[in-house]
């Protein structure tokens, strides 16, 4: 692929830009007010709010760096490999969020690179023109990179306008995306053409790329392969499984579950121990994927009538689990544990129509898992996970139907260890063969004929 930044681009499609300036604008009182709104569960949602807009920026701006937008949690993470590469080059950092959960992991991930100003971590400014512009012109960088699904038409535009080299990386498109983008027409498309260039995770995401009219498109696989497991993480979560298979326990993690999700996974969970199918009842952990929403899901557990414990009342190590029948985990950066002490895991997202989240991350901890029938946001991961074994899937629409597929898989997985270790076995596997697109993506960038000043 060779690509001349910025050379032909869609244009900025005039119409439909100066309306979609307008209702940010008019819209623009409104964001606000939700930040407002969400403080409720957290002041920090009122932190940086001069960023927001382009201006306040505390840190030492660094100009010329290498600028990285990661929109939330699951963007960070999978940027983690491709930041740790450029700082590895010696390139400045300029990393950018859009939600507070992105930036508090941001934060977590890369807490000695931000204190010694390798990293000026900040939001991306609402897309208004004048925000943008502002913004631009405060940290020159010298190259963009925005993960996976992120592309701000003021952002896009005005990057192309100045010659700026904007790449989307790690792309990522759903048929039912492509089809919405296509619903803009000429604008949609546009969009996307004005890219440098896009680097996709699949043949599937660069074909729908393509379909849009981009001429510049690459496949270099999945960042999330690369990404590294927290090895101390990993090990409190094998001890706590090994304190489990001690007395015979076996533990399934529902992970990154969306709202929705929980009451069909709890409803299978009272049908599984009420089956009365084992001999040592297995043990629930749930992990919702967002944080406002652990107090209600700790309601709908009690609601339940399932005896629970929630992850932030432990000190230390696990408590004593025997007596109980559901872990809440309601913590942050934890997953790695939670999949290393897990038999097998339901990837939340995959139930009901979200597109499914991240299996990856479990396979690389070596636990198998299950995935409903929406797994649209990871479809080649999750067509390759199932082929080698290391996943299956449950089949069933639970809108219309009552949790029993899942019961039933849950059953049929946790009374068959043997087949349990082939899939944890093949999930390592898939995990690892998978790896690389950090130096792919890498290569393809230094390959490009333009010059980063």
């Amino acid at each position: 692929m060779s690509l001349t930044p910025n050379s032909e681009y869609g244009a900025r499609p005039r119409v439909w830009f100066a309306a979609y300036q307008l209702l940010w604008h008019l819209l623009l009182p409104l964001a606000f007010v939700r930040l407002a709104w969400r403080a409720r569960h957290s002041i920090q949602y009122l932190s940086y709010l001069p960023e927001r807009l382009g201006f306040g920026y505390k840190q030492p701006i660094s100009q010329k760096a290498v600028w990285i937008h990661a929109v939330s949690v699951g963007e960070t993470r999978a940027a983690q490999p491709l930041i740790e590469a450029y700082l590895a080059r010696g390139e400045s950092i300029l990393l950018t969020h859009m939600t507070l959960n992105g930036r508090r992991t941001g934060a977590q991930l890369f807490a000695k690179a931000i204190a010694s100003g390798k990293i000026c971590q900040v939001y991306l400014p609402y897309d208004l023109c004048w925000s943008v512009d502002r913004f631009l012109k405060v940290f020159k960088p010298k190259l963009g990179l925005f993960m996976e699904t992120e592309a701000w038409p003021t952002v896009v535009f005005r990057c192309a306008e100045i010659g700026l080299p904007l790449f989307l990386v790690n792309a990522r498109l759903s048929e039912r995306s492509a089809r919405r983008v296509n619903r803009f027409g000429k604008a949609g498309r546009a969009l996307f053409q004005a890219f440098t260039g896009i680097l996709a995770q699949t043949a599937f995401d660069a074909e729908r790329y393509q379909s849009l009219g981009v001429k510049r498109v690459e496949i270099v696989g999945n960042l999330k392969f690369d990404v590294p497991l927290d090895q101390s993480l990993v090990a409190q979560g094998r001890a706590w499984k090994q304190e489990l298979h001690a007395t015979q326990r076996l533990m399934v993690c529902a992970a990154s579950t969306r709202d929705g999700e929980e009451a069909i996974i709890l409803q299978a969970w009272k049908d599984l121990l009420l089956s009365n199918a084992f001999n040592v009842a297995p043990l629930l952990c749930l992990v919702p994927r967002h944080p406002e929403r652990f107090s209600e899901v700790a309601d709908q557990i009690h609601h339940a009538g399932l005896n629970f414990h929630r992850r932030s009342e432990w000190v230390g190590t696990p408590k004593e689990t025997n007596h109980l029948e559901v872990i809440l985990g309601d913590s942050m950066g934890e997953m790695p544990m939670y999949y290393s002490a897990a038999d097998l895991v339901v990837m939340g997202g995959s139930l009901l129509p979200f597109g499914g989240q991240n299996l990856i991350e479990a396979c690389a901890a070596g636990c198998p898992v299950l995935l409903g029938e929406h797994t649209y946001n990871f479809q080649q991961a999750a067509l390759d996970a199932l082929e080698m074994g290391a996943a299956k899937r449950i089949h069933g629409d639970f809108l219309l139907s009552e949790p029993i597929a899942l019961m039933e898989a849950l059953k049929s997985l946790l009374l068959n260890t043997e087949e349990l270790a082939k899939m944890a076995l093949a999930a390592k596997t898939y995990s690892e063969e998978h790896q690389g697109a950090t130096k792919k993506l890498l290569a393809a960038l230094d390959h490009q004929n333009f010059t980063l000043n």
